[in-house]
């Protein structure tokens, strides 16, 4: 098999992948952790095996959901570093913030399931994200923008608070109001 087939195969497991763990995602926020693997990979546009050869059980599957979303918000701090200013790309990633915890939160039964088969899929959670705060909030330090001496495992229980406060989606817009009020505080004053 050439070596362009071989790649060509595995973005299409990587793009399936991606795909199943979204749907998952979702499915399990909205439905909880029994949704039928069927519905999953009928929603991810997968077969029923493809689930079944990257995650051997329910757990694993959750927990790779799970874990997903978590590399979601972390890895997008680098990008919004590098492609927004400052200012601006903290703010951006506070409401990514908010829309991971809203899943995490919405997938509270599924992850419990995880964490009673002996699992624990938050190992490292909050050093990954205090890290990739870090990132965000040493920019808008370093540019001039928010204050010296930012505690950022503050900043995050913060926003945990902000995203178990206001974190249904119909509550958006008010946990956008609490986020500027955030943000605000961390603003560097006169």
């Amino acid at each position: 098999m050439s070596e362009q087939a071989v790649h060509g195969r595995r973005a299409d497991a990587r793009r399936n992948r991606e795909r199943l763990l979204a749907s998952a995602s979702r499915l399990f926020v909205e439905r909880g952790p029994e949704v039928p693997y069927v519905e999953i990979a009928k929603d991810a546009g997968v077969g029923v095996g493809t689930i079944y050869r990257h995650f051997p059980t329910r757990e694993a599957l959750i927990e790779a959901a799970y874990r997903s979303e978590l590399d979601a918000v972390c890895d997008a701090a680098s990008e919004l570093a590098r492609t927004l200013p400052p200012e601006r790309a903290l703010r951006t990633w506070m409401d990514r913030f908010i829309d991971y915890m809203t899943t995490k939160i919405g997938m509270s039964d599924a992850i419990r399931a995880v964490v009673s088969a002996g699992g624990n899929p938050y190992a490292q959670s909050r050093d990954r994200l205090d890290a990739a705060l870090e990132i965000l909030v040493g920019a808008t330090t370093e540019a001039g923008c928010t204050r010296t001496g930012i505690n950022v495992d503050d900043v995050l229980m913060t926003l945990s608070g902000i995203a178990m406060a206001a974190g249904e989606p119909e509550q958006r817009e008010q946990a956008g109001r609490m986020l500027d009020l955030l943000f605000a505080g961390l603003r560097r004053h006169g």
